[in-house]
């Protein structure tokens, strides 16, 4: 398990054809990728289970925890990402609730896109 920073602080100021904004570069895939945003309410859970491809969780709001193969969770809030490889186990728990986009492909390459 990885943890990535797409905060604004991380991002790159664009201002092509007169752009004024920060991009924070994500994921860049050769291959299908399925896109999803998932809604945790208060108390939610992502069960323990096994990725089954590549997979990049991006919290977009709220804060919660989440773990590897290893019972020790990390506490992750609205900015940072998580990445785990394929057949890793993993699970994504809140006390508060939390909204993030979930990433899927074969192939994800972060590490170039986005720091530790």
């Amino acid at each position: 398990m990885k943890i990535y920073q797409f905060k604004k602080e991380t991002g790159k100021k664009i201002t092509k054809f007169d752009s004024n904004f920060v991009m924070s570069r994500i994921a860049q895939t050769e291959k299908a990728a399925h896109i999803g945003c998932i809604h945790l309410d208060m108390n939610g859970l992502v069960g323990y289970h096994q990725a089954v491809i590549p997979q990049l969780l991006l919290i977009v709001n709220g804060e919660g925890w989440v773990r590897g193969e290893t019972e020790e969770y990390i506490k992750v809030h609205s900015g940072e990402a998580v990445f785990w490889d394929k057949d890793e186990w993993h699970e994504t728990k809140t006390d508060t609730g939390l909204t993030a986009i979930v990433i899927e492909s074969e192939e994800l390459n972060t590490a170039v896109l986005m720091p530790l």
